[in-house]
């Protein structure tokens, strides 16, 4: 019989703690970020953040007004990045069309119909949609990633032709609809993805081993 999946996070805190993610400053740097995110390593984002941070470009206004071309170079380190610079741009073109300019009027929409608009934008699929949704929305909603379904398929919780939306509502359907513990819980999901549960599982020491 699988544990609670409360019983799997306690595991994982317990071993690991708090990761303090998303490690951005403001709302727009975590957007930003999420689109960076996309097919690279964190590390690389890093990089392309700080080329951003360095030359005064997480405000609004700058990344609005600089010329894609500029902005591919500056995030050059996050890979793909005349894709990225354009869906960045696309990101912008929206909150200035639609909401004002303004992140204020964008979040002011109810869940359902802000997570609607984030995937009508370029580049944003399910999964940054709901990245944006919790770190920066603060919406009780489980980002699923593949290190997610990788753990879940390895112990039987789903298959590995599960839908995303299965795999979300595994999670909010099983938890309760708190902010903190879904922020935490995906952080401790990708620390579990990169320590033990990669493409070669680490089993033995990973603090779900007696959940095999």
């Amino acid at each position: 019989m699988r544990p609670p999946l409360r019983h799997v996070y306690d595991a994982l805190f317990t071993r690991w703690g708090r990761q303090h993610w998303w490690p951005a400053s403001t709302p727009l740097e975590m957007m930003v970020g999420a689109i960076l995110t996309q097919n690279t390593a964190w590390t690389n984002v890093e990089k392309a953040i700080a080329n951003l941070r360095d030359h005064c470009a997480l405000g609004f206004d700058v990344l609005e007004e600089t010329p894609v071309e500029q902005l591919a170079e500056w995030i050059r380190p996050a890979g793909h990045f005349n894709q990225k610079a354009r869906y960045i741009k696309a990101m912008t073109d929206a909150v200035r069309n639609r909401f004002a300019g303004s992140l204020e009027n964008l979040f002011a929409l109810d869940t359902p119909m802000l997570r609607t608009e984030l995937l009508s934008w370029k580049g944003i699929g399910p999964e940054t949609a709901d990245s944006i949704l919790l770190y920066a929305g603060t919406r009780p909603v489980f980002v699923v990633d593949a290190y997610t379904k990788r753990f879940l398929s390895r112990h039987g919780w789903c298959t590995a032709e599960a839908s995303y939306s299965t795999i979300s509502k595994l999670f909010t359907e099983n938890l309760p609809a708190d902010v903190p513990l879904f922020n935490e819980y995906h952080a401790l999901i990708v620390r579990l993805g990169k320590e033990h549960c990669n493409s070669k599982p680490r089993c033995k020491g990973c603090p779900l081993e007696r959940f095999l």
